[in-house]
């Protein structure tokens, strides 16, 4: 496209970007490792949430080389909070390929760079175009929203085909030699003025050329199918406190090596079948009583409530009960089962999901 509507979209955008970027910390070098690490971390998560998580983990591991050879558990607990933690995991997996196969150096071959565990045609195109300035499209869903709208685009853009398509006029719009700039432009511009509910036209450096503020569509723009509502899954969960040479501790337990949350940490829990069977306490106690008995664990539960919370996946939603607890008969074999006694000083050393950090912490500082 070199038609005059694209060459002015290009040259303003780019005018405007430069004046009016934000000053985040990942664009502070073209350090390929470093816009990697953002990218990944901006998957599914606000831009002020991720700063300081970005910078707390580039200080602990600098280089692709400290990522590769670090233990797992620590990549984890510098990831703790930010949630989907198998982005945490492909991103390691990955560095140790390019630890391996690259000599610890990104690559800048787009089939090589794609190679990469966890590395989609997304996050490969900022790489390849921010770090290296190759003009490869970076389509994620600002971009879509921008271009659905400049250019009055009624494709779904929930469908890969449009996703497909949209990178090839992505593509066709970066001006030479300027691929970096402009695809952070894009970003920019998708998330700070063309929004999803507001879109903030009379700021917009391009609006006088969009098609769908010209016929009044820039709030019905993007087309998206609607993705499938959250399941709910409600749990009963055991604050097992320890008494004794353990007093003032809890029993937690690991979670498997594989699948959801995988390797973290948490409060025994059981799922109730549904949301009228999570209402009925003294059925939670019955069935945590048992569950515990076939780990190892004589408990007896209160059939009261100490808490509630949610934690909330892409696809499900935990509901989550906590009901207190003590150990009258200890059998568990903590390498079987994962359990281990929990204090306040160890705390920060095991790595958990929000919702137990959220419960433990306030347990432990209600305690104090």
């Amino acid at each position: 496209m070199n038609d005059g509507k694209t060459t002015y979209f290009g040259a303003e955008l780019l005018n405007w970007y430069r004046k009016e970027r934000r000053d985040l910390p990942w664009r502070r070098s073209r350090d390929p490792y470093h816009i990697w690490v953002s990218e990944i971390m901006l998957q599914q998560t606000r831009v002020d949430t991720v700063i300081p998580y970005f910078n707390r983990f580039v200080d602990r591991f600098p280089t692709v080389g400290d990522l590769a050879e670090a233990p797992e558990e620590d990549v984890l607990k510098h990831w703790e909070g930010l949630g989907y933690y198998s982005r945490a995991r492909n991103l390691q997996a990955a560095a140790r390929e390019v630890a391996e196969l690259y000599g610890g150096r990104v690559p800048n071959g787009k089939k090589e760079v794609s190679g990469l565990k966890g590395v989609g045609p997304y996050t490969a195109g900022a790489i390849l175009s921010i770090a290296y300035d190759q003009p490869e499209p970076a389509v994620d869903g600002n971009v879509m929203r921008v271009l659905s709208r400049y250019f009055c685009l009624e494709e779904d853009i929930a469908k890969p085909a449009t996703r497909i398509g949209m990178e090839s006029l992505a593509a066709s719009l970066i001006p030479e030699g300027q691929a970096a700039d402009f695809n952070q432009a894009l970003m920019e511009l998708g998330a700070m003025i063309c929004t999803p509910k507001s879109p903030s036209c009379d700021f917009c450096p391009v609006a006088i050329h969009c098609a769908a503020k010209r016929e009044g569509r820039e709030k019905e723009l993007p087309i998206k199918t609607k993705a499938k509502k959250a399941r709910d899954v409600y749990r009963f969960a055991a604050l097992i406190e320890g008494v004794g040479a353990h007093a003032g501790q809890v029993l937690v337990r690991r979670r498997p090596d594989t699948g959801l949350l995988a390797k973290m940490w948490e409060l025994p829990h059981i799922e109730a079948t549904d949301a009228a069977a999570w209402e009925d306490v003294a059925e939670g106690v019955r069935r945590l009583e048992a569950a515990l008995v076939d780990e190892g664990l004589g408990a007896s539960v209160s059939a009261r409530t100490v808490g509630e919370a949610q934690h909330i996946f892409t696809h499900l939603v935990w509901h989550i009960k906590v009901l207190p607890a003590t150990v009258a008969d200890e059998r568990f074999a903590p390498a079987r089962t994962g359990y281990e006694w929990v204090g306040p000083e160890q705390f920060e050393s095991y790595s958990w999901p929000n919702v137990f950090r959220k419960l433990l912490t306030e347990y432990f500082v209600n305690r104090m």
